[in-house]
């Protein structure tokens, strides 16, 4: 009886380490940066909106995080479509100069919200406008690029 649910369990355990994504591939490397990505800009939103407390040095140093990881996702999409559970449709591949334009503005946008950080002190109204810029930029590839 041991020996069964021993290789029941070792089954069910192989069958869902299959549906993982490798976190070096290009697509896990990919997806890694988008969800860190999210995370910063929902934090620096959630200060803008008020669901988190207002702190100008942690959102200077957030914007920072966030234009970094802004230039970093484009690498680990490769010349051709790669293999597994994507939500960037074909277009990607198909319209890549498209693509990389709209990840050009949001390098530009990210780097405009790192700027205006630099004028001390901060307050949330300043950072409203840059930070729509943002999320519009997001929004905007979102809509023409992401399976959602």
């Amino acid at each position: 009886m041991f020996k069964r649910l021993s290789v029941v369990l070792l089954a069910a355990l192989a069958l869902t380490a299959c549906d993982q994504v490798d976190p070096n591939s290009p697509l896990g490397q990919r997806k890694a940066i988008f969800k860190a990505m999210l995370k910063t800009s929902e934090d620096l939103g959630g200060m803008l909106r008020g669901r988190l407390p207002f702190d100008g040095a942690k959102f200077a140093d957030g914007a920072v995080k966030l234009d970094g990881l802004a230039h970093q996702p484009w690498q680990h999409f490769p010349q051709v479509r790669d293999g597994g559970e994507s939500s960037a449709r074909a277009d990607v591949w198909e319209r890549q100069a498209r693509f990389h334009d709209l990840a050009r503005q949001l390098e530009g946008v990210t780097g405009e919200l790192v700027d205006v950080t630099r004028r001390q002190p901060l307050e949330a109204a300043q950072l409203k406008g840059p930070m729509d810029k943002v999320e519009a930029a997001c929004k905007a590839c979102h809509t023409e690029f992401r399976n959602h």
